[in-house]
């Protein structure tokens, strides 16, 4: 005698054969459901258009004189960029030996082959201040690079800490040379 509490089926399976259509087709449903409804959450995650338009900045250098330097934006920091002459650059140079609170040589700090470009993090290492020295008027301090008023930081032509409570060199972002003229920063 057969089971009667099974469940009843045909000759041909159909019975089962629709609940398992049934129980696939609710489960499908329910996960495309599910990634439509987390979808939005997943995207707001992803960095807006504003911030990856400043994750590099492209400048184009042939305006800026020998001894000039430029600020620019990148990231929401000033980036110094400064075509040195070759006083500036004999002297950070021949500084490479000095006591130095962070000893770094100049030309870790450059790329090699354009030892006049110098770019630096405008963004003093001590509490967050901007050092002058970008405009010919500023005061540059004692080492003739930088020179941050709030706490009293000397940083010299190459952008190394020489006098004051900073604790590092203003930093090098990630930068290239694309051409001659142009240097990507980021």
């Amino acid at each position: 005698m057969a089971d009667t509490a099974s469940t009843a089926v045909d000759d041909n399976g159909t019975e089962e054969s629709r609940r398992d259509f049934l129980l696939l087709a609710t489960s499908a449903v329910g996960a495309v459901g599910t990634a439509a409804a987390i979808w939005p959450f997943v995207d707001s995650m992803n960095p807006s258009a504003d911030v990856l338009a400043l994750a590099s900045t492209e400048i184009d250098l042939s305006p800026i004189e020998e001894g000039q330097s430029i600020t620019v934006m990148w990231r929401g920091k000033p980036v110094f960029v400064r075509n040195r002459t070759a006083d500036e650059i004999s002297k950070a140079q021949a500084e490479d030996s000095a006591a130095m609170v962070d000893p770094q040589k100049d030309g870790e700090r450059i790329k090699e082959g354009k030892d006049n470009w110098l770019v630096l993090v405008g963004v003093c290492t001590h509490l967050g201040c901007i050092p002058l020295g970008q405009k010919a008027t500023d005061p540059k301090g004692e080492y003739g690079g930088w020179y941050c008023p709030c706490h009293g930081s000397h940083y010299d032509t190459s952008g190394r800490i020489r006098k004051g409570p900073a604790p590092t060199n203003l930093p090098v972002p990630p930068y290239e040379f694309t051409s001659d003229t142009t240097v990507k920063i980021g």
